[in-house]
């Protein structure tokens, strides 16, 4: 950490970004509602955001953008996975189930980490490992309500919602061996163009109808009805690009594994603002199983004796 490290103004970041990616997460559930496929949502906001950091970087530094051949496959699984499919079941995700649930199933992606170092790789990890994981599981078990006729939620959205978190924990395994070589935002750069290549070729462009953009839909404000490329381009600026800056912004104040705790707020921001703008309604064992699985997800972000990546989320990056 550098000398002239500002803890509160990394904590500000991290908030900040946080919040950006929650009320990003009700956006996109209302561009889900007025009709895009969530394949669509997730090629717009991938190439939105991918030539958006192109065009900064191409003008502020563009020797950063430079790419050896040797670099090519690690990006390209780096953004299909880590990028592309978490994005997507995201989105699949939240079309199903409330905001903030989806988000506390998919934040479980440090435990699926520290297990992986464990497991895999042959790190030590800390006997706290094992309270995070039966914490973990225990809180799903409260958010699912299992004991309702096989639960309250739908089981595609479940799947998707687990299936994001382990293409989050991807991203942030092959995050932290990629910033070895790259810094943080022209990794997230090139990983955003390789998602953005794979839509182009699994959803090609062609096939979309680009008039429905000016379509003006329903934004569950009262009778206000917006135009649908404003809720893209808001899903692109301020639910992606800002606060991914935001976001590397906080790492020269706070230690990744401080700022990835701080993350941790996201789920509780989305369900705030889904719950004043969307009426998503959350019952009180859902409210419990979120605290106990975040509280899971805590002690894992502290159970690895090596330094853990910050999660980022895709999402910027995920929401």
């Amino acid at each position: 950490m550098p000398r002239l490290a500002r803890p509160v103004l990394g904590y500000a970041f991290t908030l900040a970004a946080a919040g950006f990616f929650a009320v990003n997460g009700t956006v996109s559930t209302l561009a889900l509602q007025a009709g895009i496929p969530a394949t669509r949502l997730t090629a717009l906001r991938c190439t939105g955001a991918a030539v958006g950091l192109l065009l900064v970087l191409a003008v502020a530094s563009p020797r950063r953008l430079r790419v050896t051949w040797r670099e090519v496959p690690f990006l390209a699984v780096f953004g299909v996975v880590g990028v592309a499919l978490t994005q997507f079941l995201y989105y699949v995700a939240i079309g199903r189930m409330p905001v903030g649930i989806a988000l506390v199933f998919e934040m479980t992606a440090p435990v699926f980490i520290a297990l992986y170092v464990w497991l895999v790789r042959g790190e030590r990890v800390r006997s706290r490992l094992w309270v995070a994981l039966l914490l973990s599981l225990g809180g799903l078990v409260l958010v699912a309500q299992v004991w309702e006729g096989g639960g309250s939620l739908q089981l595609t959205g479940v799947l998707a919602a687990l299936a994001a978190a382990l293409c989050l924990a991807t991203y942030y395994l092959m995050g932290e061996r990629g910033t070895v070589a790259r810094d943080p935002v022209t990794l997230a750069c090139w990983s955003f163009v390789a998602a953005a290549v794979f839509w182009a070729v699994a959803a090609p462009w062609w096939r979309f109808d680009a008039a429905v953009l000016g379509e003006r839909v329903p934004v569950s404000l009262g009778e206000l009805r917006l135009p649908l490329w404003l809720l893209v381009g808001w899903i692109v600026v301020l639910g992606a690009i800002v606060p991914f800056w935001l976001s590397i912004a906080a790492l020269p104040h706070l230690s990744p594994t401080t700022a990835g705790l701080v993350a941790t707020v996201e789920p509780v921001f989305a369900s705030i603002v889904a719950w004043l703008w969307l009426e998503q309604v959350l019952t009180g064992w859902q409210v419990a199983g979120g605290a106990v699985v975040l509280t899971g997800i805590a002690l894992a972000q502290t159970a690895r004796t090596a330094a853990v990546p910050v999660p980022e989320t895709p999402a910027a990056l995920s929401s």
